[in-house]
Order: structure tokens, then C-alpha cells, then sequence
């Protein structure tokens, strides 16, 4: 049926992005598959800064990426370029303290431990990070803890 809406399978909902897009006085209308094509677009950049600056904080033999690991990767990175400039301004904003000599970002949870382990969704046995925010384990927060996690299936080969 020609009036039926297709729903696409997207982490950043179309809609947030049709506003952002829309803010701008020079944009007119926006056909409905714009937003996604832009959704899937931001998810394949972001999954190559991440997984290029996931390769640097590994080279290091480090295992908390920092805004140090993000901003060497924009450096060393042709694509990434572009970005020098907001990483800059990251490096200096992200050590800031407030007053009472604590982090200026309140904190993302309680005293929970919390895990947060990213989907795979082609299955590839590639490793994906698994993102870990607590209190505990994050000095400043210009820091996240990762550890990579094998997604291919683990077989038990019976010994002789």
C-alpha cells in the first residue's frame, strides 16, 4: 500500500534530526528519507572515529579512552580534520572543575556499577567496545573505561 510509512531501523531518530535540519532559515522542506540517509550517515562516522580512536588508546596499551587518544586520531586522520578545532576547545574544557573542586557534569548514574555493551549488528566477530560510566572509574570525565568484548561464540572443544 502506497500510503503505509516504512519504519527504518536507525539509532538517531529522524525526527530530532528533521528539527536540527529545519532550524536552518535557508532549508525548506525535507523529502523523508533525508533525515535517515543523514542518521545512517552519522552512525558510519562516528562508528570509524571511534573505532580509529579505539585503535590508538590499544596501540598505547591503554584501556580508558581519553580526549588526548580522541584528539591524536583527528590529527592523524585526513577525514577527521575538520574537527581540530572543536577538539582544541575539548581538551581545555574537559579538565575544568567547578568550585568545590568536582567534576563540572553531574554525575550519569548512582553508585551502581552500570555496563553498557554495544549491539553488533552484523555479527562479524569484530570486537565492539562496551562503554562502562561510574563514579569510580572515570577520573575526570574527559575519560571512559572500555574493554573490548569478543562477540564471536565461544565452542568448548572436548579434550582427549
Amino acid at each position: 500500500m502506497p500510503g503505509q510509512k516504512k519504519k527504518y531501523k536507525v539509532r538517531f531518530p529522524p525526527g530530532r534530526i528533521k528539527k536540527i535540519m529545519q532550524k536552518d532559515t535557508e532549508v525548506g522542506r525535507i523529502a523523508t528519507s533525508v533525515p535517515v540517509i543523514i542518521a545512517r550517515a552519522l552512525e558510519m562516522f562516528l562508528k570509524s572515529l571511534l573505532t580509529k580512536t579505539c585503535l590508538i588508546t590499544q596501540a598505547k596499551f591503554n584501556n580508558i579512552v581519553s580526549v588526548a587518544h580522541m584528539k591524536q586520531c583527528i590529527e592523524s586522520e585526513k577525514l577527521f580534520h575538520f574537527l581540530k578545532d572543536l577538539a582544541e576547545g575539548a581538551t581545555s574544557t574537559a579538565t575544568q572543575k567547578d568550585k568545590r573542586g568536582m567534576s563540572i557534569w553531574p554525575p550519569l548514574h548512582g553508585n551502581k556499577k552500570s555496563n553498557i555493551a554495544a549491539k553488533n549488528p552484523s555479527g562479524a566477530g569484530e570486537a565492539v567496545p562496551q562503554w562502562s560510566h561510574g563514579p569510580h572509574e572515570t577520573d575526570s570525565g574527559s575519560s571512559v573505561r572500555i574493554r573490548l568484548l569478543n562477540t564471536q561464540r565461544s565452542h568448548t572443544q572436548p579434550t582427549a
